[in-house]
This record gives structure tokens, C-alpha cells and sequence, in this order.
């Protein structure tokens, strides 16, 4: 078992319990946490009961009466504190992520940085959530729109951002003044756990903001039944999602999913290809290519096509591979053997297939769970690669003659988180960006946010700090006051 004593500045940040109202809890069934990089047993973490996970409900319930009876400035207060606290923790909050999720360290530093932002972003907005007045149609008569928090939330999060999307559901509903049940993944629960150490310490009150691990199906279960919990976000695969919206029916409850990904990454004759190359590593080899953003399908023209794939070779050679914790790694393990497994199927599709191997498909000398970033050429859409996210260091590369033919083949998949693509003709910039049906359009190195795309019909997830997601609006009911003045 790891020594978090000598591993840690502050080793208070492990709690590998439950957090129900304010309070520990560990004397419960456990569970191991084990180090992707090695297998290495890092922790154990507590199993909630039926009786855990009815109590976190009802003490969420009662944190709600108390926290949205506090002012927005006080809110604001206490969700800034814990910004701060973040913020100070970061070196060691970055260490359990690599530890528990193999991200490279600067890669995880990244992200805690990223998440406590989310919690100084909506500290600010919790003082900005304005009503109105409107004029009603009866000359005595006044309409007021004020806006109030929905009640108990709870949230589901994955482990490939173990701090980030939970910073993101949690900083946004309890700046509305909701309260947040949150069960985060049983592979990296710790960085969940070390947020709810330090929320007590900014001064969130008991049950505002409550921690359950263990048995996933139970707690996803249970959420969906209650009476009181009326929001659940739910981040992670889309099969998950459906499950929950079915759980759901009987409550009626708020849902948001953020669901699976297959992002269309496309490259046309006019693009500037070095800076294609290096988008495409960026938003490739993140974490391993363990996002749901992560660009799956890359579409290069004809034209360019072998001049592209040299630079991309030159990049891809020069990624480091190795334990995050080490210096200049740039591609971790994957989160487990499982995952590995996935890659290697949908590479052996590939090139049974047809597909060229280009670069990469070599075992690690580390072990099991790590990956050599893989390159595969000449693609087609009838491949396993193409129609299933990959979730791996593993880059599927198509060639296209026409705008017409790329765009087709780009939404030519039940997802519809985000896209990328590369050109510097504007009127191809608009056209594209309008045609491409997602709800994250990256466009060059910069990325514009789009309307989220609804569950059902052809696409499903939503995305985007100001859509329905993380947003504000997603946490609070639109109350309308009508007053007779006559």
C-alpha cells in the first residue's frame, strides 16, 4: 500500500471513505484503487450501503434547506475559498491523479488547474443570477421571472478527469444553491474524495455536498428512484446514459448527459498542415486519447494527404511514453488492461480490413496497460475503427476527394459531442462549421462552442461551459409571479 505520508505535502487529502453530512465514514466493505502504471495497489475505498446512500439523500435534502436560504454573496464566498484551496493543493492533487489514473503529471496540474477555475468562474456567477419584470397583457397586472435552485443534485462522473468533471457539475450547482451528491468513479475516487476534504475546509455546510463509492449500479439506481434528488448529470458512455434517462421516467427528473464521442478531425487542401499536425496531437493524445473529445476520424484530402501523414509520423515519433510520474512524459498508461485490449481489436480490424499500419502497435517494455501511439493509414468506414470510439493513443486516418464527401462521411456517427477541422478559406470555414452536426465545432487552434445537440434522434451529448451541462441555468427553475395590482 502506497505511504501518502511520504508521497503527499498534505496526506490529509486521502479519505477514502464516505462523506455523508459533513462526516467521515470508513468503517464499510472496501474496495482497492490500484496505479494503472504498475497494478500497484494505492488505496481502498469504502462500499456504500443501502442505508449510506439513503442517508447521503436525506442529508442532501436538509443541506438544501439551509444552503439555498444563504445569500449569493455567501455562497460565493465559501465556492471561492474553495478555489483557493484547490489552487494551493494542486502539486499534490496532481500527484493522485497520476497515481490513480496514469495521466502524465504536468497533464494532471493542467487539470486541477483547469477544475478550480470552474469553482472561481461560478463563485462570481452565483451574484449574477438576475430575474426580471415583464409587462403582462392586463394593464394591473405585473409578471415576475425569478429564478430558484432545482433542489438535490446528483452527479456521475468517469474516471479519465476525476477532478475536472466534477468541479464542473459541482461549482455550478452549488452556486445556484442546489446541494450535490456526487459518486465518482470506483477506479479514481480519490481525487473526489480529496475535493470533498477540501470543500469542509473552504466551509461548504454539512450536506451541501456529499460523497458515495462503491457499487455503481446500486448508487445509479437509487439516484433514480428517489423522490428528492431532482437533477442527475451524468458524464460517460452512451449506453449508461439511456439506462439512467429509463431509471428516470418514474421521478421525471432533470437529466444532463454528456455521452460518447467519435470526433471527426478533418483536414483540407488549404489547411496550414503544421498546424494541423500539432492540433492533432493535442487533441489526439490527451491523456492517452482517453476523452470523449478526443478527434477519432481524421479525414485529410486527397491532395495533401501524404505530405500530412510525413509531418504527423515526425510528431508522433517524438511523443515519450512512460510513467507519469516521471519528467517529459507525454503519453501515460491506459486506465487498464481492458482498455489496452480495445485498442489492440480495433488496430487487428483495421488492417485485416485493409488498413495500412504506419507507425506504433508495439508493446511497452513498462507493461500491460501501456500503448505506443499508433498510426493507421488508409482507412474506410466499413472498419470497427470507424463506427466505435477508441478511447487509446490509436490515430485512423481517411482520405476524401470532396467538401461534400468529408462532410458526409464526418456525420456519418451517432455522436454528436465535437469536431475539429482545418482550412483557411473562409467561406469553406462557415460552410463546414454550420454543416458539421456537433456540439463543439474546433475550427483551426481554436475552438468555438456550438448549440447542443438533444438526446435522440441522430446525435447525443451536450457540451460546453455555458450550455446545458455545466451552465447555470441547468441548476435552477424559472419561476414566473404573476401579481394583480387591480
Amino acid at each position: 500500500m502506497l505511504n501518502w505520508q511520504q508521497e503527499l505535502s498534505n496526506p490529509e487529502l486521502i479519505k477514502p471513505g464516505l462523506l455523508i453530512n459533513g462526516k467521515w465514514i470508513y468503517d464499510r466493505p472496501q474496495q482497492n484503487v490500484t496505479n494503472p502504471a504498475n497494478n500497484e495497489i494505492i488505496a481502498t475505498i469504502c462500499e456504500a450501503t443501502d442505508t449510506d446512500i439513503d442517508a447521503a439523500i436525506s442529508t442532501s435534502h436538509d443541506g438544501f434547506i439551509l444552503w439555498k436560504s444563504k445569500t449569493a454573496k455567501e455562497r460565493a464566498k465559501i465556492l471561492r475559498k474553495l478555489y483557493e484551496l484547490l489552487v494551493a493543493n494542486s502539486d499534490d492533487l496532481a500527484k493522485i491523479i497520476t497515481l490513480e489514473a496514469g495521466k502524465p503529471l504536468a497533464e494532471a496540474k493542467g487539470e486541477i488547474l483547469y477544475g478550480a477555475s470552474y469553482f472561481e468562474f461560478f463563485a462570481e456567477e452565483a451574484k449574477r443570477i438576475y430575474g426580471d419584470t415583464i409587462d403582462a397583457n392586463v394593464s394591473s397586472q405585473r409578471v415576475i421571472i425569478r429564478k430558484e435552485p432545482v433542489g438535490v443534485c446528483a452527479a456521475i462522473t468517469p474516471w479519465n478527469f476525476p477532478n475536472a468533471m466534477l468541479a464542473r457539475k459541482v461549482a455550478a450547482a452549488l452556486s445556484a444553491g442546489c446541494t450535490m451528491i456526487a459518486r465518482p468513479s470506483g477506479q479514481t475516487p480519490l481525487s473526489a474524495l480529496a475535493m470533498g476534504h477540501l470543500a469542509l475546509e473552504a466551509g461548504v455546510p454539512a450536506g451541501v455536498f456529499n460523497l458515495v463509492t462503491g457499487n455503481s449500479s446500486l448508487i445509479s439506481k437509487k439516484f433514480c428512484e428517489s423522490d428528492l434528488i431532482r437533477k442527475i448529470s451524468f458524464t460517460g458512455s452512451t449506453e449508461v446514459g439511456m439506462q439512467l434517462y429509463q431509471n428516470s421516467a418514474s421521478t421525471l427528473k432533470h437529466l444532463s448527459l454528456e455521452l460518447g464521442g467519435n470526433a471527426p478531425f478533418i483536414v483540407f487542401d488549404d489547411a496550414n498542415l503544421d498546424k494541423a499536425v500539432d492540433g492533432l496531437v493535442k487533441a489526439k493524445f490527451r491523456n492517452a486519447g482517453q476523452t470523449c473529445v478526443c478527434a477519432n476520424r481524421i479525414f485529410v484530402s486527397n491532395k495533401v494527404y501524404d505530405k500530412f501523414v510525413n509531418k504527423l509520423i515526425a510528431a508522433v515519433k517524438l511523443l515519450k511514453v512512460g510513467n507519469g510520474l516521471n519528467s517529459g512524459i507525454n503519453i501515460g498508461p491506459l486506465i487498464n488492461k481492458s482498455a489496452v485490449d480495445h485498442s489492440n481489436a480495433l488496430i487487428n480490424d483495421a488492417i485485416t480490413s485493409g488498413a495500412k499500419l504506419i507507425c506504433g502497435n508495439e508493446a511497452h517494455s513498462l507493461g500491460e496497460n501501456f500503448l505506443m501511439p499508433t498510426v493507421l493509414g488508409d482507412c474506410s468506414k466499413n472498419m470497427r475503427i470507424f463506427n466505435e470510439e477508441i478511447f487509446g493513443p490509436v490515430v485512423a486516418v481517411y482520405k476524401f476527394d470532396s467538401d461534400e464527401e468529408v462532410i458526409q462521411l464526418a456525420n456519418d456517427t451517432p455522436f454528436g459531442l465535437a469536431s475539429y477541422f482545418y482550412s483557411q478559406n473562409i467561406n469553406r470555414i462557415f460552410n463546414v462549421a454550420e454543416k458539421l452536426y456537433y456540439g463543439i465545432v474546433g475550427i483551426n487552434s481554436g475552438t468555438i462552442s456550438g448549440e447542443n445537440v438533444p438526446f435522440g434522434g441522430v446525435k447525443h451529448s451536450g457540451f460546453g461551459r455555458e450550455g446545458s451541462l455545466y451552465g447555470l441555468n441547468d441548476y435552477l427553475n424559472i419561476k414566473y409571479i404573476c401579481l394583480d395590482l387591480g
